[in-house]
């Protein structure tokens, strides 16, 4: 296997959060991975169990409670003032929510444009240029440059959201769900230009979706999270064939078959109780009390990933 150009690393990266009575809520509680430069590295599990605040942490919008984030090489807590610029020119984030993270006072011309004034010396004509095709690059026209915010829908926030993310030519994106307050048809129109961009430019993506099949299409890898820890990873298509953790296949087994005589019924995995609470996290493994294979071992101790080859990497007991 030819050796990865690591763009970014997250060792050890856990992500506390204080709350009412000394408790402390753990969102992201010791996880590990890398993303190579081209590469898409899909983060999925589910709602609340720390895709979200992984990927803040990782550009620096939260501060890592432990571990380390490295870009390029470099651990980012170390970055001098200067460092601090290029690496927030060149790691963007698109964020989950179209409708917070937009300014309703500005115009979209002046969101996008913002970056792009900090970053380079453009002339107000070649600034204007450039909005123009970064607007068209998403499904716009010219005419959605002088609106504001609040006369826009959901899906054409979000893709101005992904124009001024990619307006400051970035090596690395956070996609945060960029395609979920899409139209299907404007989602392909994005990923093929989040494709696009990442053959020409060899951009890094952390794609963090809900939605498993598209995660499927554009990853090279995947990562499986649960109540803030990767319960599993490995290359997409080995991990899609060949799923190994009992909340993996659970997960799995819910994307849905284009086959009208599947007995789709029959192959979901069901999974009884609810999530644990970040804040009280059971002892042992945080699966364990929704595992229906779990054994004292598992209630007992934490399992930690272990590489069950071709880089396949599980924690869990019983595998």
């Amino acid at each position: 296997m030819p050796e990865r150009d690591t763009l970014v690393s997250v060792e050890h990266l856990k992500q506390y959060f204080p709350v009412s009575h000394g408790r402390i809520l753990k969102a992201v509680d010791d996880v590990t991975f890398s993303i190579a430069r081209g590469e898409t590295f899909g983060l999925v599990g589910e709602s609340g169990c720390g895709k979200s605040t992984t990927g803040r942490a990782i550009l620096g919008i939260h501060r890592p409670t432990w571990g380390r984030v490295c870009y390029d090489g470099k651990d980012i807590s170390r970055f001098t003032r200067a460092e601090k610029m290029q690496f927030h020119k060149k790691a963007q984030m698109i964020f989950q929510d179209p409708y917070a993270c937009l300014d309703p006072r500005m115009t979209i011309s002046s969101i996008i444009r913002e970056g792009m004034d900090v970053h380079f010396s453009y002339s107000r004509q070649e600034a204007n240029d450039k909005i123009n095709q970064l607007l068209a690059q998403v499904g716009l026209t010219e005419d959605y440059a002088s609106r504001f915010p609040h006369e826009l829908s959901g899906g054409q926030r979000q893709r101005i959201g992904i124009a001024r993310a990619l307006a400051v030519e970035p090596e690395f994106i956070v996609c945060d769900e960029p395609i979920a307050a899409l139209d299907v048809s404007i989602q392909a129109q994005v990923i093929n230009l989040l494709l696009k961009v990442q053959q020409e430019r060899k951009h890094g993506y952390l794609f963090i979706s809900h939605d498993l099949s598209m995660v499927r299409h554009i990853s090279q890898h995947v990562g499986v999270m649960y109540l803030g820890s990767m319960v599993e990873m490995a290359p997409s298509e080995e991990i899609y064939a060949h799923p190994l953790h009992p909340y993996t296949k659970a997960l799995f087994s819910a994307i849905p078959t284009p086959d009208p005589d599947a007995n789709w019924a029959s192959t979901r995995i069901k999974l009884s109780g609810e999530v644990p609470s970040p804040i009280n996290t059971p002892p042992g493994c945080k699966f364990c009390q929704r595992c229906p294979y779990a054994t004292a071992a598992c209630h007992e101790s934490a399992p930690e990933l272990r590489d069950m080859g071709t880089g396949h990497e599980v924690a869990c007991h019983i595998i």
